[in-house]
């Protein structure tokens, strides 16, 4: 049996691992800590299908000045960070131009329609299948401005098959009685689905594998020598086939095979409040401030924001509470008390299309890793397609969009 090195155990990684497993190889999983934190346990839980459209869409960058000064706005940037960030900006802006996201819109549906054909048969084998909730999700606008500067990018979602409904603000809150008088006008999106709890699935997922005989080794893949990983403690791991998910440290071992991807820690946060006296039916998605509030297991976590201040950087907890703070205007009975704040590092390109397919440099490598907010919408989409073409098989969709090459 071929023996496959997957480096990164968050949901990227173990996807992988779970259908290469299936595919009948040897498999083992290194990471610093397989067990420990990362941004595969603590993210929104949102199962967003309807996420297709770029983060550079035509418009958005007339909007940043205004975020990037607002205490309690959606984005914020170290400066010191800057000059290590402009090639990565650069080429945020050469994907803001119609055709550009007309182009990755099509490549992010393709990847999305097979979303529950992967996640619903995984979780069903892991024991999990009644942790995923279809019941859609509701995009909540407090200004017609804000509501009708969207429309075209509603629009463009629908042209791709996503299903928008443009409700009133009292029609919102006969679906969720929480929110407030704020909200003037809501998208509800049927499609859309979270699940109970994140980290359960992976920590879930992880015990399924290793209990199967799938290896997790603990350690920092530092260097590739030959047909072997090396790990920060001198071990060597010997591969047919490599797979890097390493999420937002993938680019630095990308550039150790070789190979160019432009990718950035775009630093989420989230704080999840125990007793928010407050009942959501779905997640809740605030369009125009770029956060979510989603009913989880473990009470409801307000989460969003984007922060690109680089992997080193510590955390600025500011950013949760400016979340929970606006939060309070759209649900005015909110409880905040006994919150646990959380910060973490999504990988981001500039396009917003993950990094999935073969090096170029070496045909026995190949990358998963660039999902930004939808590591969990599209993990086991792109675990299955890691598979298919360690396997051989022709992939269900054309993968040319995610190929690394195009950062060369």
């Amino acid at each position: 049996m071929p023996e496959v090195v997957v480096v990164g155990a968050g949901i990227i990684g173990l996807s992988s691992a779970y259908f290469l497993f299936a595919d009948g190889h040897r498999v083992t999983v290194l990471d610093r800590d397989p067990a420990g934190d990362k941004v595969s346990f603590v993210n929104a839980g949102g199962i967003g299908i309807s996420e297709i459209v770029p983060a550079s869409a035509p418009g958005i960058v007339w909007r940043v000045p205004g975020w990037l000064f607002d205490p309690l706005g959606p984005l914020s940037l170290k400066l010191g960070h800057l000059p290590a960030l402009l090639p990565w900006l650069w080429r945020f802006l050469r994907s803001g131009t119609p055709a550009e996201t007309k182009r990755i819109t099509a490549a992010l549906a393709a990847l999305a329609r097979p979303c529950y054909d992967d996640l619903v048969p995984m979780l069903d084998t892991i024991g999990l299948s009644g942790d995923l909730h279809r019941v859609g999700a509701l995009s909540v606008y407090e200004t017609t401005e804000g509501f009708l500067r969207d429309r075209a990018e509603w629009e463009l979602k629908r042209r791709f098959g996503v299903v928008c409904e443009e409700i009133s603000g009292d029609e919102a809150r006969e679906r969720e009685p929480a929110l407030g008088p704020i909200v003037k006008h809501a998208i509800f999106t049927p499609q859309w689905a979270h699940v109970s709890d994140p980290k359960a699935i992976v920590d879930r997922l992880r015990e399924w594998l290793e209990r199967r005989g799938v290896r997790m080794e603990r350690g920092e893949a530092v260097g590739f020598e030959g047909q072997a990983v090396r790990a920060n403690d001198g071990r060597h791991l010997p591969f047919d086939a490599l797979v890097v998910a390493a999420g937002a440290w993938s680019g630095r071992l990308a550039r150790l095979i070789g190979d160019r991807a432009l990718l950035e820690s775009e630093r989420g946060y989230n704080t999840t409040l125990p007793n928010p006296r407050v009942t959501l039916q779905a997640e809740v998605i605030f369009a125009e401030r770029k956060f979510v509030a989603t009913p989880l297991a473990m009470g409801l976590r307000i989460g969003g924001a984007a922060e690109f201040a680089g992997l080193e950087a510590p955390p600025n907890f500011a950013r949760p509470k400016a979340l929970v703070a606006l939060a309070k205007r759209y649900f005015p009975g909110l409880n905040a008390e006994g919150g646990r704040e959380w910060m973490g590092h999504r990988p981001a390109t500039p396009d917003t299309l993950p990094v999935i397919g073969r090096s170029p440099r070496r045909q026995n490598v190949f990358y998963a890793f660039g999902h930004g907010h939808t590591g969990l919408t599209f993990g086991p989409t792109t675990g299955r397609l890691i598979a298919d073409l360690i396997a051989g098989r022709p992939p269900s969709l054309d993968l040319a969009p995610f190929a690394i090459a195009r950062f060369g």
